[in-house]
């Protein structure tokens, strides 16, 4: 009976040209899995921390034709001031009211109810952006 030899002895001949190649691609991939983890995280980090003033609408009542109470909830620094601006829609989706409210609470997270004041019915609640007073 004769032996079947499946490959060449490694110690004699070194490894073959596809398994350095294979380690190559496995090790540039590494690092550009690494260096894209890093860039994310970084682009993240400056996206969370740049924002100095932040805001979440709870929910919204409209109380009239002329009237919507909206529930915000804010972030700030604590020593911050801090101004959203909220906007409200009708069904046709034109603009019927806008304004800037000024929250100066020395507490990081502030809840409260706030009063909009329209043209026409509102039926939807736009938050268009919060960022520290001037």
């Amino acid at each position: 009976m004769s032996a079947v030899r499946e490959g060449l002895p490694e110690v004699r001949y070194g490894r073959s040209a596809d398994e350095r190649a294979d380690r190559r691609l496995k090790v540039v991939g590494s690092v550009l899995g690494v260096v894209l983890l890093g860039v994310v995280g970084w682009i993240g980090w400056g996206y969370v921390a740049g924002q100095a003033v932040s805001a979440e609408v709870i929910k919204f009542q409209v109380v009239s034709d002329t009237e919507v109470k909206v529930h915000l909830e804010v972030r700030k620094d604590a020593s911050a001031t801090g101004v959203c601006t909220l906007s409200s829609q009708d069904k046709e989706h034109g603009e019927v009211g806008r304004a800037d409210f000024t929250f100066a609470q020395p507490q990081a997270r502030v809840d409260e109810m706030v009063s909009l004041k329209t043209t026409s019915r509102a039926t939807m609640i736009e938050l268009i952006g919060c960022q520290p007073a001037s």
